[in-house]
């Protein structure tokens, strides 16, 4: 039961990240942005997390601030428009997946800690 929990949980938050990332990419650029795009760009940043939170996210601040530069890092290279369209596409895309993981977490498909947006 627990690998399907876990694979169920990793569906969850790559769907929930790619619909995020979609949508502020939709949003800043102004433009038809892929859903394959933004799911590469969601695995790409969600492993690109977890490595660092493994190994600086330790550290009181600057461990959750290098985390975070690391995943801007990772839309501004997956997607036009420089660092500033970029911090606005992870903003946006934080937004939205709460407010998705507050919906699940509303109807009981999930607590909202378990699909592990940042900040919530």
């Amino acid at each position: 039961m627990a690998v399907a929990d876990s694979i169920l949980i990793f569906v969850l938050s790559l769907l929930v990240g790619t619909v995020a990332i979609l949508a502020g990419a939709r949003l800043v650029l102004d433009r038809d942005a892929g859903f394959v795009n933004a799911a590469v760009t969601a695995l790409i940043g969600a492993v690109a997390w977890g490595l660092t939170s493994f190994f600086v996210g330790w550290i009181p601040v600057l461990g959750i601030l290098l985390m975070l530069v690391i995943w801007i890092g990772i839309i501004n290279w997956r997607y036009p428009g420089g660092w500033g369209s970029a911090v606005a596409i992870g903003f946006i895309a934080w937004i939205v997946a709460v407010g998705i993981v507050y919906v699940f977490a509303a109807v009981g498909i999930v607590t909202p800690d378990v699909l592990g947006i940042p900040g919530i």
